[in-house]
């Protein structure tokens, strides 16, 4: 029986040992995702958590200078400053009036830090309101 109980004390060490592992992994990759205003709301709490925000990049927000991008995030009525300073490139559609959403912490004087950016413009790939996409409006001019 002595040896039995050696081997589920082992086998109760190494199963602990991976569950802690996993669980504290979790827990430092959890991001929240928020608004601008909830953001500001935070407080204390905006600046220990990562967290991702989103908005849309305030037109000639942008600066780059070396490794380093700053820009606004525009939400509602509320701004963001942000500054990038990732090891990855930012994406193509990381332009002036693109959706963005930014993950990282906030500073004491209001801006955020941004580990990671992805960007969006869906305005580039929908059709206008009210309208049909290219192709089908010349359908529909040929049948008329």
């Amino acid at each position: 029986m002595k040896k039995y109980a050696k081997f589920g004390i082992l086998i109760a060490i190494i199963v602990g040992s991976i569950a802690w592992v996993a669980t504290a992994s979790i827990q430092s990759s959890k991001t929240y995702y928020v608004t601008i205003a909830e953001l500001t709301k935070m407080g204390q709490q905006a600046s220990s958590k990562r967290v991702r925000v989103g908005g849309d990049i305030q037109e000639h927000s942008i600066v780059r200078t070396g490794n380093t991008v700053r820009f606004n995030l525009v939400q509602e009525s509320k701004t963001l400053p942000v500054v990038y300073e990732g090891r990855d490139p930012l994406p193509d559609t990381f332009k002036d009036g693109a959706q963005a959403l930014a993950g990282g912490r906030l500073d004491d004087s209001g801006v955020f830090h941004a580990q990671e950016v992805q960007a969006k413009c869906a305005s580039k790939y929908a059709p206008k309101p009210g309208m049909a996409p290219e192709g089908l409006q010349k359908k529909i001019v040929n049948k008329v």
